[in-house]
């Protein structure tokens, strides 16, 4: 019982670290460059992603300080170079102007931003433009209970056929009267679900990115495999009607009657097993593994995590529709020789998803705060319970109804309540893990924790919403820092001003950079001018989007080692 409360602990903490990365398009480059002022009107945009990106489910709109749209087509790849996007202008004359840009991921996560530029020799102080919403997210309510569905099939599935044609097999030649039937049903029906399932979530993921209705079918089924997510989860379906294929193919060559295999059967299960472990290793390129790197290592653990919560979610569904459908009679005696075999096959399943999450925690997490201090930690923290739960009631399963079904044989009264037992807490366990893989889908929703976490260290305080106005004392120094009007994809203006003992510090050096914390994004850094002794300022639109910023003034005074002021911002839109 100890052991098992200590397997449970280690894989709940282990399972609550799923296949993630910072998958997302990072705009690395602009031409015109972002706040800056350029002599000549420019003929187009060029924006630089740091992975490709979808020019059909992309926008770029440039507008002037009317709100006056002055593209002149649709965005485009760059020939030879398929991370660069290329929107046309009409002939600008000099003034200012807002750049608002949204594309897809590779991940399927939307990724938003905007700058300004100005066109000059004169063009006058930038205007206070008005910015469509930086936040957007895929967590919708449609695609999460729809990408949920997906995986409850996919892994009932793979974990029924595992249970079927390994597990419960040799059930049919030891106890008389029970059938394997149920079983072939059951797979049968969740593989439908995951069939009808799969396009149907990619018809509603390609509407929600393309920015069109989900009923508009004649716009949506010609660019579905356009972006990468979607051509992947299209290919999960090709591979799960293979492994349909092959699944019906091995149960009907099998005759579990047999106690062994002839060499067709075992040819039929090795092609089967070969399509679900195949259908295990597209998710990972559709989702953050596929972008992570090393992706070497980051897909070999994502598959292994997914094989295995398949053979546990699979298995124990499986568990209650074979006690279900198996008869009174010999109900006890099948379940003993079911349970144990499944017992040990699920031991080692949890062992694997231990492991995997272990690897995948040392890929992804940056810090141990980041389950508390981001939305996708805090989805962790409930699949972290949700799994916790179901690992205790799991490891009653195996201290308790094991050992009494395996004692039915000698004390036939053991049997029925031990077999109850086991009905109760499967469907417990049932209820729980599906939970928890309602968690995950959240998770793969979300933008996983930025790698800048890391680096954030000593936060001298937290600041924003709205104009920011802080005084930090660092002996013997006195540091003042402003922002204003801290704000997302406009100008801001960023003081910092140095005093000792009450007199201005002149000559510092001041640096700064700016982390994004909500997503992986670049760091930008400033150096700052003094504008006057002690003052040191700079006017950028360096806060590209609305959400948490680490802020990190390096402050260098002649003669002194340098010392860092740090400041966790939240820039609104």
């Amino acid at each position: 019982m100890r052991r098992a409360a200590l397997l449970a602990l280690a894989a709940g903490i282990a399972l609550a670290l799923p296949a993630a990365a910072w998958a997302h398009a990072v705009l690395l480059r602009t031409i015109p460059v972002a706040s800056r002022t350029i002599n000549a009107a420019p003929p187009e945009i060029r924006l630089t992603y740091s992975e490709p990106t979808e020019p059909r489910f992309a926008i770029v709109s440039v507008t002037d300080a009317t709100g006056r749209q002055v593209t002149a087509g649709e965005p485009r790849g760059a020939p030879g170079d398929p991370n660069t996007l290329v929107t046309p202008l009409r002939r600008v004359p000099e003034g200012w102007y807002l750049v608002f840009w949204r594309v897809i991921s590779a991940d399927g996560h939307p990724v938003r931003g905007a700058f300004t530029f100005a066109v000059g020799p004169n063009p006058g102080p930038p205007p206070q433009f008005r910015v469509p919403s930086l936040s957007e997210t895929a967590t919708t309510t449609q695609l999460l209970i729809a990408r949920w569905v997906v995986f409850l099939s996919l892994f009932a599935a793979l974990g029924l056929f595992t249970l079927r044609a390994v597990i419960a097999r040799p059930v049919a030649r030891l106890v008389s009267g029970t059938s394997l039937r149920p079983l072939s049903i059951a797979l049968g029906v969740a593989l439908g679900i995951a069939l009808v399932a799969i396009p149907v979530y990619v018809v509603l993921a390609t509407a929600q990115f393309s920015l069109r209705s989900a009923f508009d079918l004649g716009a949506l089924l010609p660019v579905a495999r356009a972006s990468s997510f979607g051509r992947d989860f299209l290919d999960l379906e090709l591979v799960l009607g293979l492994f349909a294929v092959a699944a019906a193919a091995s149960l009907v060559v099998d005759r579990p009657e047999r106690p062994q295999r002839s060499v067709v059967e075992i040819l039929a299960l090795t092609a089967a097993l070969g399509a679900g472990a195949a259908t295990l290793a597209i998710p990972g390129l559709a989702g953050h593994a596929g972008q992570r790197s090393p992706r070497g290592l980051a897909l070999p653990l994502d598959a292994l995590h997914l094989a295995a919560g398949s053979i546990w979610l699979g298995g124990l569904i499986g568990l209650v529709v074979f006690w279900l459908s198996v008869g009174l009679k010999g109900r006890i005696a099948a379940l003993a020789v079911v349970v144990p075999r499944f017992s040990a096959v699920a031991f080692g399943a949890v062992l694997a998803l231990i492991g995997s999450g272990i690897g995948q925690s040392l890929l992804e997490l940056p810090t141990l705060g980041s389950l508390w201090q981001t939305s996708y930690g805090k989805a962790l923290v409930a699949k972290i319970v949700l799994l916790a739960t179901a690992l205790v009631l799991a490891a009653v399963n195996l201290a308790r109804t094991k050992p009494r079904l395996q004692a039915a044989g000698v004390r036939p009264s053991l049997g029925p309540g031990a077999a109850l037992l086991l009905r109760r807490l499967v469907q417990g366990e049932i209820v729980f893990v599906a939970g928890a893989l309602f968690a995950a889908a959240v998770l793969t929703s979300l933008a996983p924790p930025a790698s800048a976490l890391a680096r954030v260290k000593n936060i001298a305080a937290r600041v924003g919403p709205g104009p920011v106005t802080k005084v930090i004392e660092k002996d013997p120094y006195r540091v003042r820092v402003t922002v204003s009007p801290n704000r997302a994809a406009v100008q801001n203006a960023f003081s910092v001003t140095v005093t000792k003992n009450g007199q201005p510090v002149r000559g510092a050096q001041v640096v700064t950079r700016f982390d994004m914390l909500d997503m992986e994004m670049g760091t930008q850094s400033y150096r700052f001018r003094e504008s006057r002794p002690g003052s040191f300022s700079k006017s950028a639109p360096a806060l590209v989007m609305v959400g948490h910023w680490a802020l990190q003034f390096e402050v260098t005074v002649p003669g002194e080692r340098p010392f860092v002021v740090t400041l966790l911002d939240r820039a609104s839109g």
